[in-house]
C-alpha cells in the first residue's frame, strides 16, 4: 500500500476531540478495578487518540476535588484525595495481619530491591522462612525479579504495582525516609543502622545507577 493510500485511510478515522478523549479515559479509570497504563487506554480508544495528552487535562480537572487521577507505577487510577481518606476508614476491613517477620522482609525488599533471599537474611540476621515470602507473594505485594548473574543465579524480589497502589506511592522512591519512620514509631526494633538508607540519598542514587549494575542480572 502506498504512502498516499495509507494517509487517506488514516484520515478516515479522525481522533475524537481531546475533551471526548478525557471522558473516555475517565470512564475507563472509574470502571477499572486495576490501574491502567496509557497503552491499555490507547488499545481501547479510537485510532489517533492520545491518552497521555488527555490525561494531562483530566488531572487538572480533578485538582482540588474529592478524588484525583494519580500515577501508580507506570499506570493510572482514580483514588480518594489523601486528606479525605479518613472518611473511608470505617469501611476498611482488615482481613489479614502481617507477621513481624513479613513486615521486616517486605521493608527490606522495598528499600533494597532487587534483593535476593540471602541478602534479606543477611540484613535481618535470621533466616527467612518460605511461608513469609509465600505470604507476600500471595498478597501480590512482592513478585520475582530478574535472576542475579552470580553463582547459582539466585532469583531476586521486588515490590509490585499493587504494593505501591495500596500505600499511595507513585514509585519506590516515594517511600518514607528514616526520619519519617522514626516519627511514626516504626523503627523501635529496626535493623542495624545503615541497612535501610533514606530514599533519595546520594549513596542510594549512586547504587541504583552504578555502572555495570545491570550486568549482574539477566533479563
Amino acid at each position: 500500500m502506498s504512502e498516499v493510500s495509507e494517509e487517506k485511510e488514516q484520515s478516515l478515522f479522525k481522533a475524537p476531540p481531546v475533551a471526548e478523549q478525557e471522558r473516555m479515559i475517565e470512564a475507563m479509570l472509574f470502571a477499572s478495578a486495576e490501574p491502567l497504563t496509557t497503552r491499555d487506554m490507547a488499545e481501547r480508544m479510537p485510532h489517533g487518540s492520545d491518552p497521555a495528552e488527555a490525561l494531562v487535562h483530566l488531572r487538572k480537572r480533578y485538582e482540588g476535588r474529592g478524588v484525583r487521577v494519580v500515577k501508580v507505577g507506570d499506570a493510572w487510577a482514580i483514588r480518594t484525595a489523601p486528606d479525605l481518606g479518613y472518611l473511608m476508614s470505617r469501611e476498611t476491613i482488615e482481613t489479614r495481619k502481617l507477621s513481624r517477620a513479613a513486615i521486616e522482609t517486605l521493608a527490606i525488599i522495598a528499600y533494597h530491591q532487587p534483593v535476593t533471599r540471602a541478602e534479606i537474611e543477611e540484613i535481618r540476621g535470621v533466616a527467612v522462612s518460605r511461608g513469609t515470602v509465600d505470604q507476600l507473594l500471595e498478597m501480590e505485594w512482592v513478585r520475582f525479579g530478574r535472576r542475579k548473574m552470580t553463582p547459582g543465579r539466585p532469583v531476586t524480589f521486588v515490590v509490585t504495582q499493587e504494593f505501591l497502589d495500596h500505600f499511595g506511592l507513585e514509585s519506590a522512591r516515594d517511600l518514607p525516609g528514616l526520619k519519617e519512620l522514626r516519627a511514626a514509631g516504626l523503627l523501635d526494633n529496626r535493623p542495624p543502622p545503615g541497612t535501610m538508607p533514606t530514599m533519595g540519598s546520594e549513596d542510594g542514587d549512586e547504587d541504583e545507577g552504578a555502572p555495570g549494575q545491570n550486568e549482574l542480572f539477566e533479563d
